[in-house]
């Protein structure tokens, strides 16, 4: 998409907006936010804390605020006293994520982290902390850790796969028809991705909801975030055990068995990284789809005249409430000046994704089409996200599944009320709550021991 000019934010008043340019500290200057004393450059208030810039009602009308008082890279903070940059600029986003020899994706470079300032039973570790994975590396050892994703995804059986994922939504549908009611969230939205890649990695349904809860937790960001990293510590090792002799059936036995990944601690690291990148925000993914369709009138006309136009509700969710509205990290590796902001080396970097694809130089104005892909759900650059292929299919799969099973879902609450849960990540209704004419569906046969219709790698 072509930028539609410099608008409010222009070079002059707020530095470069397509690069970085590192700095001396200018002249009487207070200390730059986040540079270990506290202070900032611009602005007088205390910073909102992330999780309530991403759960507000309207993220976005707090993305403008944010941008006006500060430009396109705004101060936060990740806890009450802990600093961090928001980047807020489509284009300050792709110079983070295409630069790394400025930002890196190591948090052993964050001086927070160096300086103990983080307490270890903090929310934020389980997804902050050094991992020795792709998403924690830069460079050569990123391009050694990243093969097993790429190779992993590259070798799906898509049409194997499909049918998978439609069991497993089916069953989680079963559950809940004859009732003529339902909460799409808890009941369904929450629980279908692991359902579904936890079989792609060849476990069965029980293990499956295990996982469900483990991930939710983990990226929650909440005090029990780190027992339930640790129980998702214990079932991967489990996984990895039962696959060392195992055929090459499913996508643990590619993470188990992989020359690139040396150690076990890597092999773990990789297979937490695929959990959590191709569950959680897809969560957000379905759940978001899903209120569009049953809420929108575009969406709910074209729902109840048998034209589902999930593609279309799909596209849209990743621009207006994309899976990840804000992602961990980059951490300033120079002193630097990005988007009129002096950032001190050290410094922690939140990758505001759905504040950039607000961005008024680049988003699609209303009435155009939002089906094109210059959006930032899946970031951009050397990390862009390497589970699109089984996320997209997983979503489409899900949302299509419950539609085509309950045609005439009906909103049971005003849509107002639809608040997200607190998450400094991610923007998934709490609840969703729905009615529809009760209705027996068939789980539908299991013709493998995993639940499986037949092998999703091949």
């Amino acid at each position: 998409m072509t930028p539609r000019g410099s608008g409010p934010h222009d070079t002059a008043r707020h530095g470069a907006r397509t690069g970085a340019q590192e700095v001396a500290p200018p002249g009487g200057c207070p200390v730059p936010y986040g540079a270990g004393g506290g202070g900032q450059h611009r602005g007088a208030e205390r910073p909102m804390l992330l999780t309530d810039i991403v759960s507000s009602p309207d993220p976005h009308l707090v993305y403008r605020e944010l941008r006006d008082t500060y430009g396109p890279v705004a101060p936060v903070e990740l806890e009450p006293g802990l600093p961090a940059w928001l980047v807020l600029g489509y284009h300050e986003l792709l110079v983070i994520t295409r630069q790394e020899q400025l930002f890196s994706r190591d948090p052993r470079n964050w001086h927070a982290l160096r300086e103990g300032r983080i307490a270890p039973e903090s929310p934020l570790m389980p997804m902050m902390r050094y991992h020795p994975v792709c998403y924690h590396e830069d460079g050569a050892e990123h391009r050694r850790m990243r093969v097993p994703f790429d190779e992993g995804v590259g070798r799906l059986n898509e049409r194997a796969a499909r049918r998978l994922i439609e069991v497993r939504c089916r069953a989680l549908v079963a559950r809940f028809s004859e009732e003529g009611h339902a909460d799409l969230v808890n009941d369904y939205a929450a629980l279908a991705p692991m359902m579904s890649l936890a079989g792609l990695f060849g476990l069965g349904p029980a293990q499956s909801e295990e996982l469900v809860r483990t991930v939710l937790g983990v990226v929650g960001s909440n005090p029990g975030s780190e027992e339930a990293y640790q129980t998702q510590h214990r079932i991967i090792g489990e996984m990895i055990a039962r696959q060392r002799s195992a055929p090459d059936t499913d996508l643990t036995w590619t993470f188990a068995h992989h020359p690139n990944l040396v150690t076990d601690e890597e092999r773990y690291a990789a297979m937490h990284l695929m959990l959590i990148a191709g569950n959680a925000p897809t969560i957000s993914w379905i759940a978001q789809t899903l209120r569009m369709m049953i809420t929108d009138p575009r969406f709910a006309a074209r729902l109840r005249g048998g034209r589902l136009g999930v593609d279309d509700a799909l596209d849209e969710a990743l621009w207006r409430e994309p899976p990840l509205n804000a992602m961990p990290a980059r951490y300033v590796l120079h002193d630097i000046e990005l988007g009129g902001q002096v950032l001190r080396r050290g410094d922690c970097l939140i990758m505001g994704i759905g504040a950039a694809n607000d961005d008024p130089e680049i988003r699609p104005d209303e009435g155009e089409d939002w089906g094109n892909r210059a959006h930032l759900a899946f970031s951009a650059g050397p990390h862009r996200c390497p589970a699109q292929l089984p996320a997209r299919l997983i979503a489409r799969t899900a949302v299509r599944t419950v539609l085509n099973l309950l045609p005439d879902l009906e909103l049971t609450v005003p849509a107002e009320e639809l608040v997200p849960s607190p998450s400094p990540w991610t923007r998934v209704p709490a609840r969703l709550p729905v009615s529809f004419t009760p209705r027996r569906v068939p789980e539908g046969p299991d013709t493998g021991p995993d639940g499986a219709p037949s092998d999703p790698v091949g």
